[in-house]
């Protein structure tokens, strides 16, 4: 069965930095575009970030130049750098595949896990 459990989200101050953590089960991983999801209190889901199965990253507008993504095949692993943090960036962040969620679209479905909240704040 597919799983999705992400981590190391936090509450940080404006202009600190975190690491996200994806840790995906029960298919395989390599070949999935995968992304980084994020909604806060009110708000839609959002689409934050997506990396292919070839690596080829893509950022929304808002994080780009501030968050990283990346992958670990090996370890079937996706994480999310998060520099330069800003209020806006509050939200509970989850992964989900790309048909799930991307440029113009976003649909939850069963496969996501329960997110990890991040909280920025003074």
């Amino acid at each position: 069965e597919v799983h999705l459990e992400e981590s190391g989200g936090g509450l940080v101050q404006p202009g600190g930095s975190l690491r996200l953590s994806c840790a995906a089960s029960g298919f395989t991983f390599r070949t999935v575009h995968v992304t980084w999801v994020r909604q806060s209190p009110g708000k839609e889901l959002e689409w934050v970030s997506g990396i292919d199965a070839s690596g080829t990253t893509t950022y929304a507008d808002s994080v780009k130049g501030r968050f990283t993504i990346s992958r670990d095949n090996d370890k079937k692993m996706l994480y999310l750098q998060m520099n330069s943090l800003t209020t806006e960036d509050t939200a509970r962040y989850y992964c989900a595949p790309a048909g799930d969620c991307g440029p113009g679209y976003c649909f939850r479905s069963k496969y996501w896990g329960q997110g990890t909240q991040v909280t920025v704040s003074s």
